[in-house]
């Protein structure tokens, strides 16, 4: 486990816009309270909270992946309209503690889904 540091910094804020995420043609998750992660020079991602998504649309694969700042990640694909995008969102269910905020939120992959801020 790393902890963010001025060399890698994370900062995570409420976003004061509605995110909206679409799939198809099908809206999978749509909030007023996401999350904003914003980790040293990548692009900023948006957690939302299971609550805002419909999960029905999601499926757990088996991909996992590990941060060393951030902690395991789950995957999962979206299915809607009858098209798939595989690996499209991910989880950290058990975040280490620097980012608790976001255990448990969704993001999703901006090239696989449409989101939109605003």
């Amino acid at each position: 486990m790393k902890l963010p540091s001025p060399d890698h910094p994370i900062r995570i804020a409420p976003e004061d816009k509605r995110v909206r995420v679409t799939f198809n043609g099908t809206v999978i998750a749509d909030t007023t309270r996401a999350l904003v992660l914003k980790e040293a020079s990548y692009p900023a991602r948006y957690y939302i909270a299971r609550e805002d998504t419909d999960m029905a649309a999601l499926r757990r694969t088996a991909r996992h992946s590990a941060c060393p700042y951030k902690g395991d990640a789950s995957y999962f694909t979206v299915d809607a309209g009858g098209h798939t995008a595989e690996n499209a969102a991910w989880s950290y269910e058990q975040p280490y503690p620097a980012v608790a905020e976001i255990a448990g939120r969704l993001a999703f992959y901006p090239d696989k889904v449409t989101i939109e801020i605003g």
